[in-house]
């Protein structure tokens, strides 16, 4: 009887501590979200979506997010005539539910919990080098209520924990933004080229060299850090100072970042050589390149309770899109499942007992 009281008493603590981990990732190939489940072991494709409004085309679908309350999932397909979109669905039926049109190649966006919109970013792929924006949209009513100019192809939309503050970064022009939340305007502009040697040469000075393509702030401290896609580094901004503190070298086009909620580690997809990078967040020493399943890493997303991360990978060509699952314990891929072409928009849903 003791056994047997044993037994169970380990069958219900085992699944007591047992979680599913929920996010969706965007093939932008293929005009398809994927719902992915990882179950601590294994992570498989749990719901196909189909997404984007003309048949008759692929509209890329690119950015992605979820709601703070974890309702709804807005998704930003690149291409329109000549705008692009946002559509909101809901978590509950993954069904659309409404949409509005945004700017040129709308991509990355966030909703700030104490305001309640969203920001998403017009990255303006095929357009003139000219400055882009920032909409700003109200998700109940799915109304842009501003635009609000920023730099050249402007990435990585993301907002302060605080919620009162929105980043990115304009891959072209090669600067910092930070937009106040509630005035809806334009804060401090950083260059993030200052302290980069140039060739001495006019065509040189004109060039952009850093590329920045991502933003993503401290969990707690007054600290941004910078995917320098095209000067292959992260640059550590100080927000008190408003200055560069810091700059590490990385592999070839680190594209986007991610930071762990327990504050150990920041994490790149390292695009040009299909790896995920792991530095210690504290003083950004170097950790390990981890070696991705599959080609093209792009997007990056961290599990809340810091475990593991969520790595999506482009491929090549007619290769299918992957989704990979890091243990953040032993820094290495412990699943990976097949998605749509060219993943690449992730986002963290929800964790369920």
């Amino acid at each position: 009887m003791k056994k047997l009281l044993i037994f169970i008493f380990l069958i219900s603590t085992s699944s007591a501590v047992s979680q599913d981990y929920y996010l969706y990732v965007a093939a932008e190939s293929e005009d398809e979200v994927s719902l992915i489940k990882f179950d601590g072991t294994k992570a498989y494709e749990k719901e196909k979506i189909q997404v984007g409004i003309m048949k008759t085309e692929i509209e890329g679908p690119h950015g992605i997010t979820v709601d703070p309350n974890g309702e709804y999932w807005y998704l930003s397909l690149a291409h329109g005539n000549p705008y692009g979109s946002l559509i909101k669905y809901s978590t509950e039926s993954n069904k659309p539910i409404s949409k509005t049109k945004l700017g040129l190649f709308p991509a990355s966006m966030q909703i700030s919990p104490v305001t309640g919109l969203l920001y998403c970013v017009n990255f303006n792929l095929h357009g003139d080098m000219k400055p882009s924006s920032v909409s700003v949209v109200d998700p109940d009513t799915m109304t842009e209520i501003k635009k609000i100019t920023t730099g050249s192809m402007p990435h990585g939309s993301r907002i302060s924990p605080n919620g009162l503050f929105q980043y990115s970064v304009a891959m072209m022009s090669g600067e910092l933004f930070e937009i106040d939340a509630l005035s809806l305007k334009v804060n401090r502009v950083l260059n993030l080229e200052s302290k980069i040697h140039r060739e001495d040469s006019h065509e040189s000075m004109m060039m952009p060299i850093v590329k920045p393509t991502w933003v993503i702030h401290h969990p707690s401290k007054h600290f941004v850090y910078v995917a320098g896609n095209g000067s292959d580094e992260i640059i550590k901004v100080d927000l008190k100072k408003w200055e560069i503190t810091q700059r590490v070298k990385t592999g070839k086009g680190p594209y986007n970042l991610e930071v762990s909620q327990d504050e150990k580690y920041l994490l790149a997809s390292i695009k040009g050589e299909g790896k995920t990078g792991v530095w210690k967040l504290k003083d950004l020493s170097f950790v390990k390149n981890i070696k991705n399943s599959g080609s093209v890493s792009h997007g990056v997303t961290i599990s809340p309770d810091s475990k593991y991360a969520f790595v999506s990978l482009e491929g090549v060509g007619g290769e299918p899109g992957i989704v990979d699952v890091i243990s953040l314990k032993n820094l290495k891929v412990i699943s990976s499942v097949k998605v749509g072409k060219q993943a690449g928009g992730i986002a963290f849903w929800k964790t369920e007992n």
